[in-house]
């Protein structure tokens, strides 16, 4: 239960469908009351863009309760990032190369009455971090924390800290390549293979009706051929590419979230066969792969844990 002299953090999330904010405690919990969603995608211009990232940046922090004040402000995107400026240039937001958004939340935050800096990071390390601070990798040293949406996002926890690389971009893993695989686009990143959209373009392409990542797993429930065929091969990719991964990194756990991974509850198994089926060495069969227990909150969760936990004092190397 908040007092009137709680500390909240303001925290975003940045992606190809849609930029969200809230208000998170101390525990990790997301004040309902303080949600606020817009939709973003390839279509909107940058300046369209930057309105919907102030609308709900404000609209949040106008519910801030009672005297409670603002103890920082944390932002998980789509990368990559770059940390020294503040900036950041989604792959699946083209007309967002570059783009300020650190002095943009500032800004839209100060207009509120709410002087404070903003941290950037990429928002499948927030992932990562949600789950290490008060989900399934608690305790745990030796993480990958993966989200499968519009793209494919990751990132890293070595050592219990997160893992930043030199630039602050450790962990795309939807970037990576897999072997064995082609793109309708003509690409074969695991995001062009195994994200939503592109999981949904491959089955169109052998001749399923269906539009979205629902209507696939409504055909995938129903059995129809084509959409099983498809879940199993984002599936596949996915496993091979966290047994190359882990092979590298001897991963005690991988967590993954986002709604594509929600398609149907026989992913999480069709996974773990490709990565048995894939591991090069013995050791990687033991990491565990299991889904978020956090649903929809782990990377408002994971933005507010780079101010709560301090690991925004962790600087890439």
């Amino acid at each position: 239960m908040l007092t009137q002299t709680d500390e909240l953090v303001l925290s975003i999330d940045c992606g190809g469908t849609k930029v969200e904010a809230a208000l998170v405690d101390a525990e990790g919990r997301v004040l309902e009351a303080s949600r606020y969603r817009q939709p973003t995608g390839p279509q909107r211009t940058a300046e369209a863009l930057a309105l919907q990232v102030r609308s709900v940046v404000q609209d949040s922090l106008a519910s801030m309760p009672g005297d409670s004040k603002l103890r920082g402000i944390g932002v998980g995107s789509a990368g990559p990032i770059n940390l020294k400026r503040g900036s950041v240039s989604p792959v699946n937001l083209a007309v967002w190369q570059d783009f300020d958004i650190r002095s943009l939340v500032e800004a839209a935050a100060a207009e509120m009455g709410y002087e404070s800096n903003a941290v950037i990071r990429l928002d499948g390390l927030c992932i990562a971090l949600a789950e290490h601070w008060v989900g399934a990798a608690m305790g745990r040293d030796t993480v990958l924390g993966m989200i499968v949406l519009t793209g494919i996002g990751g990132g890293i926890i070595t050592g219990g800290r997160m893992t930043l690389g030199a630039t602050g971009n450790a962990g795309h893993i939807g970037q990576i390549e897999v072997a064995g695989y082609t793109a309708p686009t003509g690409g074969c990143t695991l995001e062009e293979i195994a994200s939503g959209p592109s999981t949904v373009r491959w089955a169109r392409t052998l001749g399923w009706n269906g539009r979205t990542g629902e209507d696939l797993a409504i055909s995938y429930a129903e059995g129809e051929t084509v959409a099983v065929r498809a879940v199993q091969r984002s599936a596949s990719a996915i496993g091979r590419a966290l047994a190359s991964v882990s092979t590298l990194l001897d991963l005690e756990m991988v967590v993954i979230g986002g709604g594509s991974s929600r398609v149907t509850p026989d992913l999480f198994a069709l996974i773990r066969q490709s990565v048995l089926r894939h591991a090069p060495l013995d050791y990687v069969q033991d990491m565990q792969i299991i889904p978020t227990g956090l649903n929809e909150d782990g990377p408002l969760i994971g933005a507010a844990a780079l101010v709560w936990t301090n690991a925004a004092e962790v600087k890439p190397r």
